[in-house]
């Protein structure tokens, strides 16, 4: 979802400047036109990578500009339509083949209240047996 304002001209004395319906259809759907072709060729990471720096809204506004003049594009929401295709191999390829880095074991023991139940429960019934 977008938002953007329009801008006023230079030589303006009104606080308000309006678009017309025909530009607003016109801006919305080349806004349309421009998210879809932005998030549709890129991976969903390098998509986050683009939307921090907003240059999807100054692509707009440059778009744009031919039609009415906009400013503050902004994209305030994101929505996922479609679920990605799932590849195991690129994300294999991501987190390789686990290189040994498992973790480093703690220096004291954890508090009875922290352990997991399921396993405490699992470690509980082979004693209660060898009672």
């Amino acid at each position: 979802f977008v938002i953007a304002f329009t801008e006023r001209r230079p030589d303006q004395v009104s606080t308000n400047c309006y678009a017309q319906s025909a530009q607003i259809r016109k801006i919305r759907k080349k806004m349309m036109e421009i998210m879809t072709k932005e998030a549709g060729t890129v991976q969903l990471r390098e998509l986050v990578k683009k939307l921090i720096p907003e240059s999807i809204g100054k692509e707009i506004t440059k778009q744009t500009r031919g039609i009415f003049p906009l400013k503050d594009v902004l994209i305030r929401k994101v929505k996922i339509i479609k679920k990605p295709k799932f590849d195991i191999t690129k994300l294999m390829e991501l987190h390789g083949d686990g290189d040994g880095d498992a973790g480093v074991a703690m220096l004291r023991p954890e508090a009875e209240e922290a352990q997991n139940t399921l396993t405490a429960e699992v470690k509980a019934a082979p004693m209660e047996e060898d009672e």
